[in-house]
């Protein structure tokens, strides 16, 4: 095994010999085999051995191909796959057909990904400001936002984001209902906001 990425009911990961697995809860394609069937030990989806990045989100998955294409499945009632649609995706579909994705983060009904130029992307809701754009329109597709600035790695949870700039520094935006963006407050943030005043972080997840 390589790596391993747990979403809210079921697991996706990854073998040294890049062949894609999932197992756990299936009732909204979860697992990318085609089936709403629960499976309850690891099991190959496909056949391709390509896969270099993974990440599952509540009850939706993303990945990433050696060859830099980003793929996605799984529920979708906010478009969060971002694939265009709002329907659940049942196997892997490749999403656009952009080759230079690089991260790539699933959070409840929102995801983001790094692109190689290290650019930001969006897709799904964006109900509490979890794009940080600052507007509140979801995106059935992934949308550039914050232009000016450059990451290099990102997490999503709960309608809430955050993220490490090129220089270090950590920020986080959306929901905050809990205190969970570190702003020593409970206050939603719309845009960017950053995290104390560090800038040695290098990796965030959530």
């Amino acid at each position: 095994w390589k790596t391993i990425s747990c979403g809210a009911f079921n697991m996706v990961a990854l073998k040294n010999d890049g062949t894609l697995w999932t197992w756990g809860s299936n009732t909204v394609n979860q697992l990318g085999d085609g089936t709403t069937i629960d499976q309850s030990v690891p099991s190959q989806i496909g056949t391709d051995n390509d896969w270099e990045e993974i990440n599952a989100g509540y009850a939706h998955c993303h990945a990433i191909k050696t060859d830099g294409t980003l793929w996605g499945w799984g529920f979708n009632q906010n478009g969060q796959v971002g694939g265009g649609t709002n329907s659940n995706i049942p196997s892997p579909v490749q999403i656009g057909t952009d080759s230079d994705w690089l991260k790539i983060s699933a959070g409840f009904a929102h995801s983001l990904g790094i692109k190689t130029d290290s650019t930001i992307w969006a897709a799904g809701s964006n109900a509490n400001g979890q794009f940080g754009d600052p507007s509140i329109t979801e995106s059935p597709t992934f949308v550039q936002i914050l232009d000016s600035l450059k990451w290099i790695d990102v997490s999503c949870g709960l309608e809430f984001t955050s993220a490490i700039q090129q220089d270090g520094s950590l920020w986080s935006w959306g929901f905050n209902g809990n205190g969970q963006l570190g702003l020593v407050n409970t206050t939603q943030a719309d845009i960017p906001t950053q995290v104390g005043s560090d800038n040695d972080w290098i990796s965030i997840h959530g």
